[in-house]
């Protein structure tokens, strides 16, 4: 594997999902993988569970994690190609991936979309010069149109908790203060399409997002409608893709709260965190025995681990 952005880069899921399984069991049977092996962790945006599950399931491997906090740690850098550099980045990343590069065996790269220019965010601009330039496998630790390890987390937890060969699984919409990428429902999306269950994906009118992820799932504008029997439920903000980056509702209504709860099989929560309480979800589901959401986060050592390995083994 020499990138991971799409569910396609992990191959068939069944066979993943069994790794998975394995590498929680004994996280620390292939740290002769890792032996005198470096992994740098790049950070152009802020995290608490991706850096600390990459940083857990490096040292798993028996890896050298070395984290970089972009603007906080290095130079600023220039992303951009053909600009004149006269202002307050001295360094171009054409010059910094390959000098990263030379210092590690594995890349991992964060870097939201900047929601300004659709073109931009959507060609994957920063990580696609990682992936050319450094001449090492790279990780998407959320990019510009992708979060891939979460969204791997996502379906090993939902075979965890799945009581149903095909349950119904429902994306929905809440309400933010900000305007949010479409990196994670992206990728929920994709990868619940390409598993084995009953995909819906609700949201107000305009917030559609990029077909390329979405084919296959059925939309539902009516939230309720969509929730009636759903087995899980998973909340996500995200900003419009049509008008990009532009917040065009702050309904309350979209709130998860115990009325729509009440419509479902008795589903589970999950969320990618950190999440807006009662914005988002209500603290009453959010708080209730049927949250997933931290045993959903711990699972992110696991896919991130499942990932890392695989990447060893074809060094």
């Amino acid at each position: 594997m020499k990138s991971f952005l799409h569910v396609s880069d992990i191959g068939p899921l069944d066979a993943a999902l069994a790794e998975a399984a394995q590498v929680k069991a004994t996280p620390f049977a292939w740290q002769n993988l890792g032996k005198n092996k470096t992994i740098i962790l790049i950070f152009f945006n802020s995290s608490l569970r991706t850096r600390l599950s990459s940083q857990k399931a490096a040292l798993n491997l028996g890896m050298n994690a070395i984290v970089l906090n972009v603007n906080g740690d290095s130079w600023k850098l220039e992303t951009e190609m053909g600009v004149v550099m006269d202002g307050d980045k001295p360094e171009h990343l054409r010059e910094a991936i390959p000098v990263i590069g030379s210092y590690c065996d594995l890349i991992g790269v964060r870097s939201f979309a900047g929601l300004k220019d659709r073109g931009f965010d959507y060609g994957e601009t920063i990580l696609r010069q990682f992936i050319e330039y450094s001449g090492k496998p790279v990780i998407s630790l959320e990019s510009g149109t992708v979060h891939p390890c979460q969204a791997f987390a996502d379906l090993i937890t939902i075979e965890e908790y799945r009581t149903k060969k095909r349950p119904k699984v429902v994306l929905t919409w809440a309400p933010h203060p900000r305007a949010l990428p479409q990196a994670v429902p992206n990728s929920f999306a994709e990868w619940m399409n390409a598993a084995d269950v009953d995909l819906v994906i609700t949201h107000p009118e305009g917030y559609e997002l990029d077909p390329q992820f979405t084919a296959g799932a059925r939309i539902e504008y009516d939230q309720m409608k969509a929730f009636e029997g759903a087995d899980f439920v998973y909340a996500k903000n995200w900003s419009s893709y049509t008008h990009y980056g532009q917040i065009l509702s702050t309904d309350r209504s979209w709130t998860v709260d115990t009325r729509q709860m009440a419509v479902t099989d008795n589903a589970y929560f999950m969320h990618c965190l950190p999440v807006r309480r009662n914005m988002i979800v209500s603290d009453a589901v959010i708080d209730s025995p049927r949250s997933i959401v931290i045993p959903e986060a711990a699972n992110r050592v696991v896919s991130a681990q499942v990932v890392m390995k695989r990447m060893l083994e074809s060094l």
